[in-house]
């Protein structure tokens, strides 16, 4: 477990001169004759890793691995591999995101936790946030010290990789020091509540077709993230709903204070989905189609589909366990049609990946 009101931030590692780290061996061969050797950085450490083809950990997993060792990662600027070596096919090159989970033992005490990562990092102790370099843009390096007590310690890293070159290096040591003081918390430039309705549906992007992932209630105020008016008639918000959930909810039935200027507009996985791959998947019309370029009746229509001709099942979207919206490919174009109204006719509608 740790203490909120006991972080602070460090700049950057300290390196001891040559004499003190001749004085530090000496000292350490000591201490096999009298006491075992403190553990000074976490070894053989199991994280398990959850990838996304998107800036912001939203959108389905793509890919997942585990990482039996220190999580010292660089790679380079082709796609991630996993703790074997293998590349992860079905990750981005660049423009892709990450989640670590690992759960450690520590004994009680005072640990500085650094991170050095290529492009951006936020690490969390049992929930609590406690280094947050994830908007960073290049190659940078940051730590802070931590009050451990005795006990697991799950931590979880957040990663992205915009461009280029992708690094990532979690490390932490015991340390001393008494000039501790509670990390401030930034307020959110501007934040959401529901209004008018008893849920309010978070999808994973900016469209009514997308896959819903949680339900707002009035009774919360939600921190805002981005907005987007793709869809055309109303904004959408993206909000931060809880520590592991993100998504995008219509401004039809939210009150929205703060600075709205500051919010960026953001895209979302939705206008940046891999090339359609073809997993043997058929469907059939029951209706003449409205074939559209995004997963909402809102945006436009690429043309119609006739009744009972055959389309190319490529993705989808969920609602309620069941298929929402299909992204399917026609006549050479790729765009979105109602599940509702497709008859499935050959392949496993499970191979096909939701968004």
């Amino acid at each position: 477990m740790i203490s909120q009101e006991s972080m602070t931030r460090r700049p950057a590692i300290r390196l001891l001169p040559l004499s003190a780290l001749f004085l530090v061996a000496a000292l350490a061969v000591l201490a096999l004759v009298i006491v075992p050797v403190p553990q000074v950085q976490a070894q053989s450490t199991a994280w398990v890793a959850q990838f996304y083809n998107t800036p912001d950990l939203t959108g389905p997993v793509v890919a997942t691995a585990t990482y039996l060792d220190a999580l010292n990662e660089n790679w380079g600027s082709g796609q991630p591999t996993d703790g074997l070596g293998n590349t992860l096919t079905a990750v981005n090159a660049d423009n892709f995101s990450a989640r670590f989970t690992a759960t450690v033992s520590l004994t009680a005490g005072l640990y500085e936790f650094v991170i050095t990562a290529d492009d951006g990092a936020r690490l969390s102790l049992d929930g609590l946030v406690v280094l947050d370099e994830f908007a960073s843009t290049g190659l940078t390096t940051s730590s802070a010290v931590v009050n451990i007590s005795d006990g697991p310690v799950t931590i979880i890293v957040d990663y992205v990789d915009r461009t280029d070159q992708a690094v990532l290096l979690v490390q932490w040591f015991p340390t001393t020091g008494t000039d501790l003081a509670p990390t401030p918390t930034a307020a959110p430039v501007a934040t959401g509540s529901v209004v008018r309705v008893r849920g309010l549906a978070v999808r994973t992007g900016p469209f009514l077709g997308a896959s819903m992932v949680a339900v707002a209630r009035p009774d919360n105020t939600y921190t805002l993230l981005a907005r987007n008016e793709r869809e055309g008639l109303f904004t959408w918000y993206q909000m931060q709903i809880d520590e592991d959930t993100v998504g995008w909810s219509s401004g039809r039935y939210m009150e929205v204070t703060g600075n709205l200027d500051a919010l960026p507009f953001q895209d979302t996985v939705f206008t940046n989905l891999p090339a359609p791959e073809d997993k043997g998947v058929r469907g059939v019309t029951r209706s003449v189609m409205n074939f559209r370029e995004l997963p909402s009746p809102r945006t436009n229509r690429i043309g119609q589909i006739p009744w009972g001709d055959e389309v190319i099942i490529v993705g989808r979207t969920v609602q309620g366990g069941r298929d929402f919206w299909y992204r399917v490919v026609y006549n050479g174009q790729t765009g979105w049609i109602l599940a509702a109204y497709v008859g499935i006719t050959n392949g496993l509608i499970d191979a096909v990946p939701i968004y």
